[in-house]
């Protein structure tokens, strides 16, 4: 299965296409309307789940930039994948990789290249060459969803056997 993951923002969206392996194969931060063009583009080429970082409230104010992320985390809904999309909180990308709800962006860059392999160089180019800023946030949404079904699957496969 392959996991087109997306990091969205009010006016520039990261994304990452992650093969069954989940390295990524296909990633870029855009603004919103070229994103929406090539997550439409990637799952008319192929079988895809679409996994959106949602937004979450913990009781402190927010600005205009939260509700335009949360328009947009519709409209990506509404023309990607209408039946089929997954949302998953920062939360729990925090929880799965890091085991701490404190982690930071670095925490999470640091388990991420921790659990696949380094980065790399142009020369020797590693699991994540090429990957900066918000790619880093969506691979992590894909990432948590992959963790989060395989941990359904086996607890599945304990209760059927007991």
């Amino acid at each position: 299965m392959r996991i087109l993951a997306i990091d969205p923002g009010n006016q520039q969206s990261a994304y990452a296409l992650l093969d069954a392996d989940l390295r990524p194969v296909k990633f870029a931060k855009k603004p919103n309307d070229e994103v929406m063009k090539d997550c439409i583009t990637i799952l008319e080429e192929n079988t895809t789940v679409v996994v959106i970082e949602m937004i979450a409230s913990y009781g402190m104010a927010v600005g205009k930039e939260v509700f335009d992320t949360c328009v947009w985390i519709g409209r990506f809904i509404e023309r990607l994948a209408p039946e089929t999309y997954k949302l998953i909180y920062r939360r729990e990308e925090k929880e799965n990789l890091c085991g701490s709800m404190r982690a930071k962006d670095s925490n999470i860059r640091q388990a991420l290249i921790d659990r696949f392999g380094v980065v790399g160089t142009k020369k020797n180019p590693g699991w994540f060459y090429g990957v900066s800023k918000d790619v880093w946030a969506a691979i992590a949404v894909g990432v948590t969803y992959h963790d989060k079904v395989e941990e359904e699957r086996r607890l599945k496969l304990i209760n059927d056997k007991y």
